[in-house]
């Protein structure tokens, strides 16, 4: 093992597992088999990282055979008790606080937050220098660009369907938050919405419709109000 690994109690390290220079692993770690983590990453204490997914006997999603292992970039911090799946990809300098979940398939930007208890599911992409913060909850299949910000306890959606049927298997939509997009506390965003670049949502709104850009919306629904001012928009942002 590289002598530049600080490494805890309990540690679990898989087969042909990667590791970088600089590295500091907590107590009670498991990285699974063919993780690759580069240099100068901390790792702390109950951190899982390259789990494979585990389906309900009940779960309409497809059953998936052995996953690749998950990538973790250069300068990234990973947050006690933070749980990572197998083929999610994390860039470098990335920040992920405790108690977070990221999925299969997951890609995650450079430089971005991601915030205590934040969800991430599967198949989701996340840009460069975003801040997902505290309990907020990214449904699957969404996409996310960068310089994006979503607040506490924003909940996004991907099943427009309340009924039984099997007819609503194929119609799942994740949402889509373009560059500089915005969201405030509490709000909910329904299934295949699009905030277009600079869009801003504000707290506690339910989005039923697509927010154009540059649009401020309100309420429940949410109903554009104003558009941002011109020295909030992410090209006039030093």
């Amino acid at each position: 093992m590289n002598s530049s690994i600080q490494q805890g109690q309990n540690v679990v390290i898989g087969k042909e597992v990667a590791l970088g220079d600089n590295i500091i692993i907590g107590n009670n770690v498991v990285i699974y088999d063919g993780t690759r983590i580069g240099s100068n990453v901390i790792i702390q204490d109950n951190v899982v990282i390259g789990k494979q997914p585990t389906r309900a006997k009940a779960s309409i999603l497809p059953e998936t055979k052995q996953l690749p292992p998950t990538i973790i970039g250069n300068g990234v911090t990973i947050g006690t008790s933070a749980i990572i799946y197998a083929n999610a990809e994390i860039d470098n300098e990335v920040f992920i606080a405790d108690l977070a979940t990221i999925r299969e398939r997951v890609t995650v930007g450079e430089r971005t937050i991601i915030g205590r208890g934040v969800a991430i599911e599967n198949d989701c992409v996340v840009g460069k220098n975003c801040k997902l913060e505290t309990n907020c909850y990214i449904t699957a299949y969404s996409q996310i660009g960068n310089f994006v910000f979503v607040a506490p306890c924003v909940v996004t959606t991907n099943d427009n369907y309340m009924g039984r049927g099997k007819e609503r298997f194929d119609k799942f939509k994740g949402v889509t938050i373009k560059d500089g997009g915005r969201i405030g506390a509490n709000a909910t965003i329904l299934p295949g919405k699009v905030i277009y670049e600079d869009g801003a949502v504000a707290a506690a709104s339910v989005v039923t419709k697509d927010v154009k850009m540059e649009e401020l919306v309100v309420g429940s629904p949410a109903k554009k109000i104003r558009n941002v001012p011109e020295n909030q928009l992410l090209i006039n942002q030093e």
